[in-house]
C-alpha cells in the first residue's frame, strides 16, 4: 500500500507539472502573437517536445498503476481522471504550439484596433482565470472553485460567437486587414476550444473528488 501511495503523488505531481506547464505555454503563445515576438514563439514551438513527453511519461505511469495495484473507489477515479486531464491539458499545448506558429505568418504585429474589437485581451484574461481555478482545485481538491470555470467558459462562447460579424465588418472598413482578421479569426477559435478543455478538465476534477459526474447532466 505503500508503494501505490508513492505511486500516487508520483502521477499526482507530473500531473501538477503538466499543468503549469501548458498554462506557461498558453502565456508564452499569446505573448509571442500579440508582440510578433518570433524568439517567444520558437521557445514554445521547441518546448513542445517536453509536453509530449511528459504526457507519455504520466500516461504509462498511470497505466502502471492500474496494473500494479488495481485501485478501486477514489484511486481509480483519480487514475481515470489524470488520464484524461493530461489528454486535455497536451489538446491545450498544442493550440499554444499552433498559435506560434502564426507568428511566421504575419509581416508584422496585429492592428490593436483589430485586437480591441474582438475582445482578444478578455478572451486571454478568462482563459488565465479558468487555469488559475483549476490549478488551485487540482492542489487543495476544492470542487467549488472548479466549478467557477462554467461560467467563465461562457464569456469566451460568447467572444467566439460574435467574432465572426466583428471580423466581416471590419473587412469590409478596410480590405488591408483581411489577412490579419483571419488570422486573428482563427486564434479566437483556438482559444475558445482552450476554454472548453478547461472546462473538461474541472469537470474530471469535480468527478475525481466528489464522483459526480457533471458532463451529462442536462441543461436547466
Amino acid at each position: 500500500m505503500a508503494n501505490a501511495t508513492h505511486q500516487r503523488d508520483v502521477i499526482n505531481q507530473a500531473g501538477f507539472k503538466m499543468l503549469t506547464l501548458c498554462k506557461s505555454q498558453m502565456e508564452k503563445a499569446k505573448d509571442a502573437f500579440m508582440e510578433h515576438d518570433s524568439d517567444l514563439a520558437e521557445e514554445v514551438i521547441t518546448k513542445e517536445a517536453r509536453v509530449n513527453a511528459l504526457d507519455l511519461k504520466i500516461e504509462e505511469d498511470c497505466e502502471k498503476f492500474l496494473a500494479l495495484y488495481n485501485p478501486v473507489a477514489i484511486d481509480l477515479r483519480f487514475v481515470m481522471a489524470i488520464r484524461k486531464i493530461n489528454f486535455d491539458l497536451e489538446r491545450i499545448a498544442d493550440h499554444a504550439y499552433s498559435i506560434s506558429r502564426y507568428v511566421d505568418d504575419m509581416d508584422e504585429k496585429i492592428k490593436p484596433e483589430l485586437l480591441q474589437v474582438l475582445q482578444f485581451e478578455k478572451m486571454y484574461s478568462t482563459i488565465m482565470e479558468m487555469f488559475d481555478y483549476i490549478t488551485t482545485a487540482y492542489e487543495e481538491k476544492d470542487v467549488s472553485l472548479a466549478r467557477k470555470v462554467f461560467k467563465k467558459d461562457k464569456i469566451l462562447d460568447q467572444i467566439n460567437r460574435d467574432s465572426f460579424g466583428i471580423i466581416e465588418e471590419e473587412i469590409k472598413k478596410d480590405i488591408a486587414v483581411i489577412k490579419q482578421s483571419l488570422i486573428l479569426f482563427s486564434v479566437v477559435k483556438k482559444m475558445e476550444r482552450v476554454g472548453d478543455l478547461l472546462k473538461n478538465i474541472a469537470e474530471e476534477i469535480i468527478f475525481y473528488i466528489d464522483a459526480e459526474v457533471v458532463k451529462h447532466k442536462k441543461k436547466k
